[in-house]
């Protein structure tokens, strides 16, 4: 039977006093991770930089930039695939660094 005050398997209030500030210092970076990755910007390109994409941390397009060259009436399909592609890698870039940056709060802990 746990002692009066504890809990079973050894856990005084000290220690659970400990576990709190540790999930309330955790929780604090986090927020103040969200923050930072909500107000990054990731841009990728393709068509070796005719399309270049940027896309925000909240995982909104910010802004499309077409090269001249790339912007043919007679090739409507190439451009917009080309825009679906760069669109993908930039999406793929912001959900591999929040991912790192969640995991590093976290020590891979949580499947963010």
């Amino acid at each position: 039977m746990a002692k009066r005050g504890g809990f079973p398997g050894g856990m005084g209030g000290a220690n659970m006093n400990q576990l709190m500030k540790q999930a309330q210092k955790m929780q604090r970076q986090m927020e103040e991770t969200t923050k930072e990755l909500e107000e990054m910007e990731m841009t990728a390109t393709a068509g070796g930089g005719a399309v270049e994409v940027t896309v925000s941390g909240k995982r909104e397009i910010v802004k499309v930039k077409l090269s001249e060259e790339v912007v043919d009436p007679e090739d409507i399909e190439m451009l917009e695939d080309l825009i679906v592609a760069a669109t993908n890698e930039a999406l793929r870039m912001v959900e591999e660094y929040s991912s790192n940056a969640m995991s590093k709060i976290t020590g891979g802990g949580f499947p963010f």
